[in-house]
């Protein structure tokens, strides 16, 4: 049986377990179904999505079909695929596009939270939150694309 607590101060309710898409990364869209499958047999209602790979993003939203509701989608913003592979970017065309690209492939039209990808610095946190970056999660947020607005960084 999943326990589920309250994600901070967003209301939302994810279990104790949740999904890295990593996982996904490499997978048939069929071995992508069985895992979301059992994902949803054992109660795991979160993923996380920072990776854009494009082939494990449509095979998700494939997977989801019917079921989207049953999950707590955290998509990242400033992760995107760029000439066969992951980059990290603070470039607002690229962002827009690769947000654009995750609504898209995952076939809904919002994430519940809006992640603001590895934010690694000082300079790195007054770029994103006095930039473009911070207004187009806002905006998205405004318009119901988004939830709610995270960060992640790997030098806190």
């Amino acid at each position: 049986m999943m326990t589920y607590r309250s994600l901070g101060r967003t209301g939302l309710q994810v279990g104790e377990i949740g999904m890295g898409c990593e996982g996904f990364i490499g997978k048939t869209s069929e071995q992508v179904k069985k895992m979301v499958d059992i994902m949803e047999e054992y109660g795991v209602n979160c993923i996380d999505l920072y990776s854009p790979n494009p082939d494990m993003r449509s095979h998700l939203g494939q997977a989801m079909r019917g079921r989207r509701d049953k999950f707590v989608l955290q998509g990242h913003l400033c992760a995107v695929w760029k000439d066969g592979q992951y980059k990290r970017t603070r470039e607002l065309g690229e962002i827009k596009e690769g947000f654009a690209d995750l609504l898209k492939r995952l076939e809904t039209d919002h994430v519940e939270i809006g992640m603001i990808h590895y934010v690694d610095s000082m300079s790195d946190w007054d770029v994103v939150i006095n930039g473009d970056v911070a207004r187009y999660a806002r905006e998205l947020k405004a318009q119901g694309v988004i939830g709610c607005i995270g960060l992640s960084s790997h030098n806190p």
